[in-house]
């Protein structure tokens, strides 16, 4: 098991010589996945199925912005409500390989294993990423468990191993991480802009972050408030701390 944990703040291989599982293989080694953070905002993102899975990726993906589209032959009231007010489309219909163009990716999660497969099929002709709702074995992504305060996300991925202990080291790092840990981050973002523009050589930028972001400095925005901090910033970047 290969676990990866994922801090943010703010496609296709071709050469494949060999494929076990969900594991992809590159001159006689295992290639490990490439974490990222997508952005879906304003793009097309289609979810097939309309039980409480697809329902809770659907919810995912609009909360990232992204253009939803829902192809399900039975719509509930949890879909509808879900999408109200949005410019998500519901599709009332049978899967239809037409309904994935255009699209960056989509998310599998009908009861039917055939129907499963052929949008996975579907997915690869068109180079459209596809995760197969628990068969990491047709999936070209994971969702990972995600931790959020604010802009700061934590992400936990197993390798689509056992997604279920991703979920429990969330609820642990839930526990870890407060929602000062996202105010800090927001006031880290604006003074990181004023060095920026202020400090021109590098090497200093990097040594007054780092002072910037420690335990030290975190410690003392929480028990001090915003307002100290930043004089407390001040002193640091001018020098006098």
């Amino acid at each position: 098991m290969a676990l990866k944990l994922l801090c943010f703040s703010g496609g296709f291989v071709s050469d494949l010589t060999l494929r076990q599982g969900a594991q992809y293989w590159y001159n006689n080694k295992a290639m490990g996945k490439y974490p990222i953070f997508l952005e879906l905002a304003g793009r097309r993102a289609v979810v097939i199925g309309g039980g409480a899975v697809a329902v809770r990726k659907a919810e995912a993906i609009l909360s990232a912005g992204a253009r939803l589209v829902v192809v399900a032959e039975h719509i509930n009231e949890m879909l509808t409500s879900l999408c109200a007010g949005s410019n998500a489309e519901l599709i009332k219909s049978k899967y239809s390989k037409n309904y994935l163009v255009g699209a960056v990716l989509a998310i599998a999660a009908t009861n039917k294993p055939e129907v499963n497969r052929q949008i996975y099929k579907d997915c690869q002709e068109l180079q459209i990423l596809c995760n197969v709702v628990d068969q990491p074995e047709l999936c070209d992504f994971f969702v990972p468990g995600v931790v959020r305060r604010g802009d700061l996300q934590v992400a936990i991925g197993t390798e689509g191993d056992c997604p279920a202990y991703a979920g429990h080291l969330r609820k642990k790092l839930e526990k870890l991480l407060t929602d000062e840990h996202g105010q800090f981050l927001a006031e880290l973002e604006q003074l990181r802009r004023r060095i920026i523009i202020d400090v021109c050589e590098p090497a200093e930028r990097k040594t007054l972050l780092g002072k910037l972001v420690d335990d030290e400095s975190f410690e003392y925005f929480v028990q001090n408030g915003p307002a100290q901090w930043r004089e407390y910033a001040d002193r640091i970047i001018s020098g006098a701390d």
